[in-house]
């Protein structure tokens, strides 16, 4: 058997075979007399965070660890995909720290977006949720908007407290670190240092910024099952997830009309007066849009080809589909919503509609975010 050989930077078992799971190091940096797994490279030589993502169980243990410490804690979520990079009953596992929420990505949102009625809708959602925060941000970690007010958060609240970055695996929180590291920090010729956090394997990692009191603590994504985007692989995620401000696509229907997402969602407009319904997906990602009656052959001809993604590493799992039937009542602006995928707003001419999506994936309804 061979010898066990762990990151000295973070404390993880190394391994060369997969550089999207923890603990991944080139073959080359294993003869090293003290070799570091890839992430901890990048933190310490390009003062770079990069992401890992672990199961629910592994989480779970890693985030219990925050509920005996003095801790603030920043819980960042996807603002395109609030309910899917949402996680449940975090509050259980981290006691009574003060818990802040980052709602991330806001720069994909269409120009024309109130972000005043975004900002109250998302205070109705956490609202929903009967959890008590310390407060909200809406952010961009890309573009740097509304980090000071993370910033100013953290140096409101933290004290003495240790800063914890929790969230769902893509929901940008190696992107966020790396923000609030250049405010915080120095990132020019400062080193920065990483160290294992007590009490794990799959490690939360600590980085030390430079003359400032708090260290960030970043922890593993959790990897979920309830979102398009963990089920392709990764070439067709290019293909689903946004990477710039969206673009609305409207389409005016009659009834007994039908849309696909490619070959991952399919949306039937079963009856009702004719409308528009505005689609909220990548740009890149093509919608087609044919009759009800030509829906079933026209899949059956053309997934995986004109209805792409998914393609053939993504599995048969994502043609299992099952069919969501929603009743949307008159007078109420709707989003119906395809976790990892985006939205199709409804603006409140009331109608029956059928959303077929691969087994598991959520859809549900919310007022609408615009």
């Amino acid at each position: 058997m061979d010898p066990v050989i762990t990151c000295r930077g973070c404390g993880i078992q190394l391994q060369t075979e997969h550089p999207d799971r923890p603990g991944y190091a080139p073959a080359s940096a294993m003869t090293k007399e003290t070799p570091i797994c890839r992430r901890c490279f990048r933190i310490k030589h390009y003062s770079e965070v990069s992401s890992v993502s672990v199961l629910n169980d592994d989480f779970i243990r890693i985030v219990s660890e925050i509920g005996e410490k003095e801790a603030f804690v920043l819980k960042v979520v996807d603002l395109f995909d609030f309910s899917g990079s949402w996680i449940d009953n975090l509050r259980k596992y981290i006691g009574n720290n003060p818990l802040f929420l980052v709602a991330n990505k806001v720069d994909l949102l269409p120009k024309q977006t109130n972000l005043e009625k975004a900002s109250r809708w998302l205070q109705r959602e956490v609202e929903k949720k009967e959890i008590q925060l310390a407060g909200t941000a809406l952010v961009s970690a890309v573009k740097g908007i509304g980090i000071e007010r993370v910033k100013t958060a953290i140096e409101r609240h933290a004290n003495m407290r240790d800063v914890y970055v929790v969230g769902t695996a893509n929901v940008g929180k190696s992107t966020l670190i790396n923000r609030l590291i250049g405010l915080f920090g120095e990132t020019g010729d400062v080193e920065l240092t990483t160290s294992r956090f007590p009490g794990t394997t799959l490690s939360a990692v600590r980085v030390e910024i430079p003359n400032y009191i708090h260290p960030l603590i970043d922890t593993p994504g959790i990897l979920t099952n309830h979102r398009l985007t963990d089920l392709v692989c990764a070439k067709c995620l290019k293909l689903i997830v946004p990477d710039r401000t969206i673009d609305p696509r409207v389409f005016q229907l009659n009834s007994q009309q039908t849309l696909f997402f490619g070959g991952l969602a399919r949306f039937d407009f079963l009856s009702g007066e004719r409308q528009p319904f505005v689609c909220y997906v990548a740009n890149q990602l093509e919608i087609h849009r044919t009759k009800l009656e030509n829906a079933d052959s026209l899949y059956e001809k053309h997934v995986g080809g004109l209805l792409a993604p998914p393609c053939d590493q993504c599995g048969n799992h994502l043609r299992d589909w099952i069919v969501h039937k929603l009743q949307l009542k008159k007078g109420q602006s709707t989003d119906i919503v395809i976790s990892g995928l985006g939205w199709i707003a409804v603006h409140g001419d009331g109608c029956q509609v059928n959303v077929h999506v691969p087994r598991g994936v959520d859809v549900s309804l919310r007022p609408s975010v615009i």
